[in-house]
C-alpha cells in the first residue's frame, strides 16, 4: 500500500534529470522516506536508475544527477507505509526482460494486488518487494511484451487492476502517463521547453517553469515520444477524486483538477467561522502547517483575530518510536513549540485539518494547557473520519479511528478541549465546490467508488 506519494515524468531536450530533481523537491511534502529517478539515454539505449532513502537532497548528489543522462525520465518520492521502509520498496521500480526494460512510478493502491501477484507468480514472475507498484510494473510490462502495443497493454492491465493509480512509466524513450478510471489520485500535464512534463501536482510545474496545460482525465493514457503527445481514452472515466487532497495532502498553492487548494481551504475556514464559531475568545490559531489557510478563513468570517500559538520545526522528519510517555511528549515538543505570550491566560480557537486517532490532538492540547491556556476550542476542517481508507492513504484501522465508535462529546472529553466541532460533509463539499458524486468520501461514509471487500 502506498500513501500520498509524488510522481513526475519529463520528456524534453532540456536537462531532464535536473528538472526531475527540482520537481521532486516541489513534491517533497508527498513523501519523505525515499526518492528515486530513472532516465533513458538514447546514446546508451538503456535506463539508469538511482534511488535512496530520506529526503531528495540526501538521495542525490551533483554527481548522481550528472550521471543520470538522457532527455526522458521519471521520478518518485515516497511516504512509507506498512509495506516497508527499505531501499527495496523505494521507487521507481524497474523490471528487466531480455527484450526490454521498464521503469514505473506509482501513487495509489491496488486493492486486488495480492491476487494479481499470485497469478503472475504462477507463470514465473519473481518479485523483490511487497509493493503493489512492482506488481503493476510486471503486469503492464508482460502485457506489452505479449502485444507490442502500448494501448492494448494499458487496456489489458486496467481491466485487471482495481483501486487507485496515477502512473509515470518509462519504456525506452517513451514517457507514459496513466490515471485510474475514477481519477482518485491527481495527475497533471504541462509544457516544458520543447517537450512535456507530467506530475502529481501543478507546483512541480511551477518550480521548473513549465506551463500548465490540463489535468490528465480519469481513464486516460498519454504517450510522449520525441516531443510528440498522443492521448488515448482507455476506459470511460468518472471522477471520484480524493477529498483529502484538497484539504490536506496537496500543497495549498497547487491546482488540483481545476480547483485552487488555497481557495478550498479558505472556504472551509469561512464555513467554520460562519457556522461553528466561538464567541468571547481572544484569537484563532492554526495547527501548523495544514491548518493555517483554514484558520485565516475562520478569522475573516468570524471577525476573530488571527494569531499563531504554535510554531512548527520544519526541519524535523518522522521521529523515532518513543518507548515511554515522557519521550513521546518530547517528540511532540520537538516538532511543535508554543508562542507563550499568545497562549498563557488566553481563550483560543484551534483550527486543524482533521482528526484521525486523536492522539496528536490530545498532546497538542496538553502542550497548550501546560503553558497556561485558559480555554481551547477545537474546530476541524474535515468531517469525522469513521472508516479506513482502502485507496492509498495510510490511515488507521477502524478500531483505531477515534470517531468510529465515539460521539463528538466523548471525543471532546478524550482530547481535553472545552468545545469541539467538525465541519459537516455538506458544508465541506460546498466549500471545495465539487459535486458530491465526484468525490471519494469513503473514509467518512464507508461507501467507496470501487468494491473494497470486507
Amino acid at each position: 500500500m502506498q500513501d500520498r506519494c509524488g510522481i513526475v515524468g519529463i520528456s524534453s531536450k532540456k536537462n531532464s534529470p535536473l528538472a526531475i530533481y527540482y520537481s521532486l523537491y516541489a513534491l517533497q511534502h508527498r513523501g519523505q522516506e525515499s526518492a528515486g529517478i530513472a532516465t533513458y539515454s538514447n546514446e546508451n539505449k538503456d535506463i539508469k536508475l538511482k534511488r535512496g532513502l530520506g529526503l531528495v537532497s540526501k538521495c542525490f548528489s551533483e554527481e548522481d544527477i550528472g550521471q543520470l543522462d538522457g532527455n526522458v525520465g521519471i521520478g518518485h518520492v515516497r511516504y512509507s507505509t506498512s509495506v516497508g521502509t527499505g531501499i527495496v520498496d523505494s521507487q521507481p521500480f524497474m523490471v528487466t526482460h531480455s527484450k526490454n526494460k521498464i521503469a514505473i512510478s506509482h501513487n495509489g493502491h491496488i486493492i486486488n494486488s495480492n491476487q494479481i501477484r499470485r497469478d503472475l507468480e504462477n507463470i514465473g514472475h519473481l518479485f523483490t518487494s511487497n509493493s503493489d507498484s512492482e506488481i503493476i510494473a510486471h503486469l503492464f510490462f508482460r502485457n506489452f511484451i505479449k502485444t507490442e502495443d502500448l494501448v492494448k497493454a494499458a487496456k489489458k492491465s486496467m481491466k485487471k487492476m482495481e483501486g487507485s493509480y496515477s502512473l509515470a512509466i518509462l519504456l525506452r524513450d517513451k514517457l507514459i502517463a496513466l490515471r485510474d478510471p475514477h481519477g482518485i489520485k491527481p495527475l497533471c500535464l504541462g509544457k516544458y521547453g520543447d517537450g512535456y512534463v507530467i506530475a502529481s501536482e501543478s507546483v512541480a510545474l511551477d518550480t521548473i517553469g513549465a506551463e500548465f496545460i490540463r489535468d490528465v482525465k480519469p481513464g486516460e493514457m498519454l504517450i510522449i515520444q520525441k516531443n510528440e503527445l498522443e492521448s488515448y481514452q482507455i476506459t470511460e472515466g468518472n471522477f471520484s477524486r480524493c477529498f483529502f487532497e484538497h484539504i490536506y495532502f496537496a500543497r495549498p498553492d497547487s491546482i488540483i483538477d481545476g480547483k485552487s487548494n488555497y481557495k478550498c481551504r479558505i472556504e472551509i475556514g469561512k464555513k467554520l467561522g460562519n457556522d461553528y464559531s466561538v464567541e468571547n475568545v481572544d484569537h484563532v490559531s492554526p495547527v501548523p502547517d495544514s491548518g493555517i489557510t483554514s484558520a485565516i478563513g475562520y478569522s475573516e468570517a468570524s471577525n476573530t483575530r488571527y494569531l499563531e500559538c504554535l510554531m512548527k520545526n520544519r526541519y524535523v522528519g518522522r521521529t523515532f518510536i518513543m518507548p515511554n510517555q515522557e519521550d513521546r511528549e518530547k517528540g511532540v515538543r520537538l516538532k511543535l513549540n508554543t508562542v507563550k505570550p499568545n497562549v498563557r491566560d488566553k481563550k483560543i480557537v484551534l483550527i486543524d485539518d482533521s482528526i484521525v486517532r486523536g492522539t496528536t490532538s490530545k498532546r497538542i492540547v496538553k502542550l497548550l494547557k501546560n503553558v497556561g491556556a485558559e480555554e481551547i476550542h477545537l474546530r476541524v476542517g474535515s468531517p469525522p473520519i469513521r472508516f479506513p481508507c482502502h485507496l492509498g492513504i495510510n490511515m488507521a484501522s477502524r478500531e483505531e479511528l477515534i470517531a468510529s465508535k465515539k460521539d463528538i462529546s466523548s471525543i471532546k472529553e478524550r482530547i481535553g478541549v472545552k468545545t469541539l466541532d467538525y465541519i459537516s460533509i455538506e458544508d465541506m463539499v460546498e466549500a471545495i465546490d465539487i459535486p458530491r458524486e465526484n468525490l471519494c468520501l469513503g473514509c467518512l461514509t464507508g461507501k467507496y467508488p470501487v468494491e473494497v471487500g470486507d
